[in-house]
């Protein structure tokens, strides 16, 4: 019986490479994607209506200011429908606050899953920043465009001020949100004290004036609020004879990067304890 010889491998032969694991984005783009997909499942798969309920929530209270306020004054600060002006202002006010509240609970709303070790901290972040950002966007460009079908607003819409606004928000609710995640984290009153001292901000943002129209004083203080540069950068597209002069879009999207570099440093130091609370 005779043994059987070895094959000489032929040179020209290309030799067969062993599948390489996945490289290390594209487990992050796979953890990023599975989460978003179970938010979707759970944050509007088992809501009544869905994706329909945040559509129509802003829809109402948009249809309650405009009821509002036309019965307290002749015409809106700018153009002629009351419903578009106050829609320019509450929509990017409220991608702000949704996307401030979603951030800073993403640890905690994932923390089974963080146990898993190709989930990373920073996966359920991103996973919530573009699924909400999406989402409010789509909710955007619906509620703009039931307006301008419904009301005659003789609205020429200039997209660049309004998608550098809305980024701004976004930006901005990421920024805010990494901050109280981790001040939460670490002093659980923080959530208490926040929600004290954010709730004037719905009035001090320009959702129901324009900056021009206020004194001087005023002015000078409510400047420093990056929202108001947000509000007059999205109105700034929808009204073609507003200037804005105001608007800095060196301080809004400045203050914004500077909340994003110092929550990103924080939470990375203290994502665990975060999870502990």
């Amino acid at each position: 019986m005779t043994a059987t010889a070895a094959r000489t491998p032929d040179p020209a032969e290309p030799t067969p490479l062993p599948g390489p694991p996945l490289q290390p984005r594209f487990v992050a783009v796979r953890s990023i994607v599975a989460l978003m997909l179970r938010e979707m499942a759970s944050t509007y798969g088992n809501s009544p209506g869905g994706y329909l309920w945040a559509i129509l929530q802003p829809v109402g209270m948009l249809v309650l200011l405009s009821v509002a306020f036309s019965l307290l004054v002749r015409a809106p600060a700018l153009g002629t429908s009351f419903i578009l002006f106050y829609a320019t202002g509450f929509l990017p006010f409220d991608m702000y606050g949704d996307i401030a509240g979603k951030i800073a609970g993403a640890l905690n709303y994932s923390r089974a899953l963080l146990s898993y070790p190709r989930v990373s901290w920073i996966d359920p972040i991103l996973a919530r920043l573009l699924l909400n950002f999406l989402t409010l966007l789509m909710v955007f460009c619906i509620v703009i465009t039931g307006i301008m079908l419904t009301d005659d607003t003789h609205t020429t819409i200039h997209m660049v001020p309004v998608i550098q606004g809305l980024v701004m928000s976004a930006l901005l609710g990421l920024g805010v949100g990494l901050c109280n995640g981790v001040l939460g984290g670490l002093f659980p009153v923080w959530s208490m004290i926040w929600s004290i001292l954010s709730r004037p901000l719905f009035l001090a943002s320009g959702i129901f004036f324009t900056y021009e129209s206020l004194p001087r004083f005023v002015q000078d203080i409510l400047w420093w609020n990056p929202l108001i540069h947000v509000t007059g950068l999205v109105r700034r597209g929808f009204y073609s004879t507003y200037d804005g002069t105001y608007i800095s879009m060196t301080y809004g999207y400045g203050v914004a990067l500077v909340l994003i570099l110092l929550g990103l440093i924080f939470m990375r130091a203290h994502y665990k304890r975060v999870l502990e609370r």
